[in-house]
């Protein structure tokens, strides 16, 4: 099962999981991390959308004092907690729809600095805006592709790999664009028919879509755990077996 998280400690522990799961993992970063420097400006509420958001902040001295401060999801929550921060808001549905519903009805005429990657989803932008908000964006860090990235690719285009978890467009986008650079692009997205394919959620699936590629799976939740247990739920419903693989 391929896995398409950060080089950091976030691949470690997703391969943890996926072993802890019965799946035998492929570690294939597609994503890597260059800060800006940036930090959030000053606005009485602040939105991050990421784990890695809050720890580039704190690490540059920033915290949101006397503001409001959301958070995406619980991951994020947590690392602002362990920040020292405090946390007002987590949406129920932890995506950038989720943020817009759980603010939209605390937004209007207010400052409100959203403070992410310079990938992030305009669905909270134009959300905020239409809620009434004076939205400013902070970029805080930029995502690229690891030039030595795509070796799930080419287990794809070879039939051997088995599921792969997509965890945001980009991660979809990227492994595409690596597939083409191999030289193995139609073969990747051919093996990947033949695969499970899990998108992380709705805005994730649907660019699998629009790029050619049919998702088999998008958890409840929006989590990293979420879904690779569904992923490997799925495989395992194929193989017949009934291992008991909830991790949440």
């Amino acid at each position: 099962m391929a896995v398409f998280r950060p080089d950091d400690e976030r691949i470690e522990s997703a391969v943890e999981l996926l072993r802890s799961l019965g799946a035998e993992p492929v570690a294939d970063p597609m994503l890597e991390v260059e800060p800006t420097g940036a930090v959030p400006a000053d606005a009485p509420l602040v939105v991050l959308t990421s784990k890695t958001g809050v720890e580039l902040a704190a690490e540059a001295g920033w915290n949101p004092g006397d503001a409001d401060f959301a958070a995406i999801g619980p991951a994020t929550a947590a690392a602002a907690r362990e920040a020292g921060w405090t946390v007002d808001v987590v949406p129920e549905e932890y995506t950038s729809a989720g943020l817009v519903a759980a603010l939209e009805g605390r937004v209007a005429g207010e400052r409100v600095v959203v403070a992410r990657s310079d990938h992030g989803s305009d669905v909270l932008l134009d959300g905020l805006r239409e809620a009434g908000a004076d939205v400013t964006e902070t970029v805080l860090y930029r995502l690229s592709r690891p030039a030595d990235a795509g070796g799930s690719a080419e287990s794809a285009a070879a039939g051997d790999l088995d599921a792969v978890a997509f965890t945001s467009s980009l991660t979809v986008e990227n492994f595409l664009a690596a597939a083409a650079d191999r030289g193995v692009g139609d073969e990747a997205r051919a093996g990947l028919t033949d695969a499970v394919v899990g998108a992380i959620g709705p805005p994730t699936a649907e660019t699998a879509a629009e790029n050619g590629v049919e998702v088999d799976v998008v958890p409840d939740e929006a989590s990293f755990e979420a879904l690779a247990t569904a992923v490997v739920d799925a495989l395992d419903g194929e193989s017949g077996g009934d291992a008991d693989p909830d991790q949440r």
